[in-house]
């Protein structure tokens, strides 16, 4: 337990950090598996549910929530999903 005034915000702001970010985390996480069930599907509304996964995972990257690389590939493997449905 911190015993400075400065040392308790601190902790304050953390865990409100810790959980603005893991409500960011379950919305892309919820996101890739309707886009995965929409993938499956083919369904109608997939390139709606596409672009919004992945102006989630740019912003997350751009915030620093998730790695670049990470939101890169995501981004990478749903793309080749969607070419693929293309065809």
């Amino acid at each position: 337990m911190p015993n400075k005034k400065s040392a308790k915000k601190e902790l304050r702001k953390s865990h409100k950090r810790v959980k603005l970010n893991l409500a960011v985390k379950t919305n892309i996480k919820n996101l890739r598996k309707q886009t995965a069930k929409a993938v499956s599907a083919k369904d109608a509304n997939l390139k709606d549910l596409a672009t919004q996964t992945m102006k989630a995972l740019d912003k997350a990257a751009g915030k620093g929530i998730i790695k670049k690389n990470t939101a890169a590939r995501t981004k990478s493997r749903l793309q080749r999903k969607l070419n693929a449905l293309a065809k």
